[in-house]
């Protein structure tokens, strides 16, 4: 089983504002050789909803769906969506929390169940919670890979790359430190296999880069409320 990077959990707030104020350069990653496969032209459009914290170009052949698959009511995550690609039946989950702000929770009880708590959205437990999740899939993967980012728009964040029969293979969160997190995950709506999922995952990875590349964030809201 693989180990968690408790160094890096414990630092990353510190690297982070390190690269807010140093690099300046666009993430990329490893381009690795898989067997061909037709895949659509990269086209991009802007996703840029009134009221959102945030903006970013996503691909045309990609549509978006306000999220509603882990709490019974959108307003709870009202800046939570989907990127949802019909033709590979994937999604990219993305979800958001103002930091500073409260969101629900799920703490577990003494017997083992799991309750729904109200609690603050401090940004070095989002970092831990991001690892977390990401450290699931640890069972069935062989190598966790996560990279330092630092976009053209100032954005800094980590993202993981998961090998093996995982769930999700291609994880990332994104923030400022100090107002804005923002955690994407890709999944498919089918048996986890690496083999027959590698080019589709290779092809959509390209598309997270850019979503990465172009996310942009707005005016912060108020610490005292929000998702």
């Amino acid at each position: 089983m693989l180990k968690k990077n408790s160094v890096m959990k414990n630092t990353f707030s510190l690297i982070l504002l390190a690269f807010l104020i140093s690099c300046n350069s666009t993430y990329t990653s490893k381009k690795q050789g898989y067997y061909k496969i037709d895949f659509p032209k990269r086209e991009y459009t802007t996703f840029n909803a009134p009221g959102y914290p945030y903006t970013f170009e996503y691909p045309v052949y990609a549509s978006i769906a306000k999220d509603s698959a882990y709490f019974d009511s959108a307003s709870k995550n009202p800046y939570w969506i989907n990127i949802v690609f019909p033709q590979f039946n994937g999604k990219i989950y993305i979800s958001y929390k103002n930091i500073g702000g409260t969101s629900d929770y799920k703490v577990k009880t003494p017997g083992g169940a799991y309750r729904d708590s109200l609690g603050k959205n401090d940004f070095e437990k989002m970092v831990n919670d991001a690892y977390n999740l990401t450290y699931k899939n640890d069972i069935k993967a062989y190598s966790i890979q996560d990279s330092l980012m630092r976009t053209p728009n100032h954005v800094s964040g980590i993202f993981f790359h998961l090998s093996g029969n995982v769930a999700t293979a291609n994880q990332f969160f994104l923030s400022d430190t100090l107002h804005h997190f923002l955690r994407g995950a890709l999944y498919f709506d089918v048996t986890p296999n690496e083999d027959s999922l590698r080019p589709v995952n290779a092809f959509l990875q390209e598309d997270m880069k850019h979503i990465i590349n172009t996310l942009k964030w707005k005016a912060s809201l108020p610490s005292k409320g929000g998702a």
